[in-house]
């Protein structure tokens, strides 16, 4: 069945609030079709613009992609500086059809290693969407899970020791206003293609209870119609949180 035809079948009652998604399989997928690993950054692109469409028809509040991890700087230069080339491009080419969707687009991350330009170019264009109300995209830019968690400590250190509150009112809800996605709500849904079965550093404090599935697809070639299928699948899940459901 075409996505349109799946789309069907949701049940409006049981949408995950929060999709994030580990889009891996570029360079396999260069490979596999004898090209350039750049190539297969660039097929992924439209890939990212279809899922951020369905995601929107779905009206799936949040969306957070993996862009660009804190141990994607140890690949080789050429392709560290093309995929960055890449991220911002695609930016700037898409954020108008962004806006014009009501999509919310934010870029979340360590500002670590990001020159003071590329940081101001990207806010620069995500400002112009950010009174929108649809669909919020979340772009994981020189993201790390361990990294978030140790930034968002130092800051809570700071306000701990100028009084802005005690070690007795420290609870897993106030840190999590010292990550990257304060104000969020915790991924129901990770995503992750060709065939991969870990996290990657990706979102490890918010994924504690998120459901998982996983794809054989490399991520170029990963459809709408199997961004839906995981939705239907996730939708015939019981979340319980570490508690009982008879």
């Amino acid at each position: 069945m075409n996505y349109k035809e799946l789309m069907s079948s949701l049940d409006k009652n049981k949408m995950p609030r929060h999709i994030a998604v580990i889009m891996d399989g570029n360079g396999r997928w260069a490979k596999k079709n004898h090209t350039i690993r750049l190539n297969g950054h660039r097929k992924g692109v439209k890939a990212v613009r279809d899922i951020v469409k369905v995601a929107g028809e779905m009206q799936i509040e949040y969306l957070t992609i993996y862009a660009f991890s804190t141990e994607n700087w140890n690949r080789s230069t050429g392709e560290v500086s093309g995929l960055l080339k890449l991220i911002m491009n695609s930016l700037i080419n898409e954020i108008e059809a962004l806006n014009k969707n009501n999509v919310n687009i934010r870029f979340i991350g360590s500002t670590e290693k990001l020159s003071g330009d590329y940081i101001s170019k990207v806010n620069e264009n995500c400002r112009k969407t950010w009174n929108n109300t649809g669909l919020h995209l979340n772009v994981a830019m020189n993201y790390g899970g361990r990294v978030e968690i140790l930034e968002g400590m130092k800051k809570m250190y700071d306000d701990l020791i100028k009084g802005k509150f005690t070690k007795n009112d420290i609870t897993t809800d106030l840190f999590s206003q010292y990550l990257y996605t304060a104000n969020m709500p915790d991924p129901d849904l990770l995503i992750r293609t060709s065939g991969e079965y870990r996290l990657s550093n990706f979102l490890i404090w918010q994924n504690a209870y998120s459901e998982f599935w996983f794809t054989e697809t490399l991520w170029p070639d990963f459809s709408k119609a199997e961004f839906v299928e995981a939705v239907l699948d996730y939708q015939k899940r019981k979340r319980r949180f570490g508690g009982r459901n008879e």
